[in-house]
């Protein structure tokens, strides 16, 4: 068996999972490498990642460097004498670091790979329509998530779980797997399959304003799919009109999709209120809206928001 000392990289919540999951299993971490603190809500106070913080009450060794090429940085790495490196969810590591240990950097990543590389992969198997996902180990290489992998574990995707849900579970399951791969590592019983790349993979795209934005000429499973998969971060959102010419932002948060089979095409894209509901038409279907947000409000149940806010006769998403 070979005696391990790790270092652990990353920085959401998601990543505190693995950490705590080796320090149960009391194997020896000889140093943690999270983001910066960064300057946050309106007093701008300094924040803490989520691995800090976990690390921190640990009493582990905590290193935040700005720039991963640093030589006083690569050197104080260098100094922690770890023979294993773990990554996930961090950033993209120089060959300098992922290099450093004798037995190599692996990274932890939330999909089934090679589908679905890139920087959100939760929410991209979701707004696909994906009913299966999973976690994979790899050995870091040059490349963004390309490297030999290690394990597999696969879940199935309920058909109304959102990203949350999805990345809660996914969490856990990675927690495991990284044990897993660990334990091979050490017992030198580890084997790599090479990722085979072909035309229909899919790509997890770093989510932004544009590609988060409900395009309503989509079927309306694509339209439901897209919603849940935003879920609660970064959240869908569209622009409507109350019966006028403004146009204002709506989040939509949660809904669910009742099928009709047919629909008047006049009344598609409009919003309806019907007693302390609220839904759009679309094509053979509605989607009733649960969870929004209207502009200078808090998220809140549609029921809520009802009692205080009118949609005009003639409102409408565009």
């Amino acid at each position: 068996m070979r005696d391990l000392r790790i270092v652990f990289m990353g920085t959401p919540d998601f990543a505190v999972a693995g950490l705590q999951k080796l320090l149960e299993e009391k194997y020896e971490v000889v140093g943690v490498i999270t983001a910066p603190d960064r300057p946050a809500g309106r007093g701008q106070k300094l924040n803490e990642s989520a691995v800090k913080q976990f690390a921190v009450s640990q009493d582990l060794k905590v290193l935040q460097p700005t720039n991963l090429k640093d030589p006083a940085f690569l050197e104080e790495l260098k100094s922690l004498n770890a023979n294993l490196q773990i990554v996930v969810a961090f950033r993209m590591l120089p060959e300098a670091v992922w290099k450093m240990p004798e037995y190599g950097t692996f990274n932890l990543h939330a999909s089934l790979l090679p589908d679905y590389r890139g920087a959100a992969p939760i929410n991209w198997a979701i707004i696909n329509g994906e009913t299966e996902t999973g976690v994979t180990t790899f050995f870091i290489d040059e490349k963004i998530d390309t490297g030999a992998i290690l394990l597999q574990k696969k879940t199935a995707i309920g058909s109304n779980e959102d990203a949350g849900s999805l990345h809660d579970r996914l969490m856990h399951l990675g927690s495991d797997l990284i044990l897993e791969t660990v334990k091979q590592i050490e017992a030198g019983t580890a084997a790599t399959q090479k990722q085979e790349d072909h035309k229909e993979l899919n790509t997890a795209y770093k989510l932004n304003r544009d590609n988060t934005r409900i395009n309503w000429d989509k079927p309306a499973k694509a339209i439901y799919n897209h919603i849940r998969g935003l879920s609660p971060y970064p959240v869908a959102w569209t622009l409507f009109t109350n019966g006028d010419d403004s146009a204002q932002q709506l989040k939509i948060y949660k809904a669910s999709l009742e099928e009709t089979g047919t629909q008047n095409p006049e009344s598609i894209g409009k919003l309806i209120v019907n007693g302390d509901k609220l839904y759009i038409p679309l094509k053979k279907a509605r989607l009733m809206l649960e969870e929004i947000q209207l502009p200078g409000k808090r998220r809140m149940p549609v029921k809520d928001l009802l009692n205080g806010f009118s949609f005009h006769e003639k409102a409408k998403v565009i």
